[in-house]
């Protein structure tokens, strides 16, 4: 069986208050076109998220509400910059709760997590262009969709899965490329 796991990195998050908690720093101008944008792209790529799990953290939350508005998020205080194995962690309890376990989760969070957990995940055999793409930079709001040959949620290792989808948004909107 195949479980499908997506992986959205926040938004680019607003910096203006340096004296603001890194908790609560919400998005800049530039973070919001591209939640949109991704959030849209998401939408046409055409899979229905199950679950969606994400941290808390107000730059997470503004993603979620201006990129998937129609989601209502799992806030999991665990993904606020949750190393791999914690989003792993995570992810499996999934499968301990509610009566059906979903076949698809989308996590949303921070890197480094979220690329170490592709890295982590991608077996060697399925290293692609898409896997070389995301291993270099997993920038802020960037998408990702991993085929996971797994039966349960609590199977979910190092070495179970191919990258199936990468998307960035200066991939959707040259304009939203990098800032020189």
């Amino acid at each position: 069986m195949t479980k499908i796991l997506g992986l959205l990195r926040h938004a680019k998050s607003d910096w203006d208050d340096v004296a603001q908690r890194d908790f609560d720093r919400g998005l800049n101008d530039r973070g919001r076109r591209g939640a949109k944008l991704i959030g849209d792209h998401i939408r046409s790529h055409g899979i229905k998220w199950d679950q969606l799990a994400a941290s808390p953290a107000a730059r997470v939350v503004a993603t979620l509400e201006t990129a998937l508005p129609e989601y209502e998020p799992h806030y999991d205080k665990r993904l606020y910059l949750a190393s791999s194995d914690t989003i792993v962690e995570t992810v499996q309890d999934l499968a301990q709760q509610g009566d059906a376990e979903p076949d698809t989760v989308l996590v949303a969070g921070h890197n480094p997590g979220l690329q170490e957990v592709l890295l982590d995940l991608v077996s060697p055999s399925h290293e692609n262009d898409l896997f070389k793409e995301a291993s270099v930079k997993f920038p802020t709001a960037t998408f990702a969709v991993l085929e996971c040959q797994i039966d349960s949620w609590s199977d979910l290792k190092n070495y179970c899965a191919k990258i199936v989808h990468f998307a960035r948004p200066r991939d959707l909107d040259p304009e939203l490329g990098p800032e020189h």
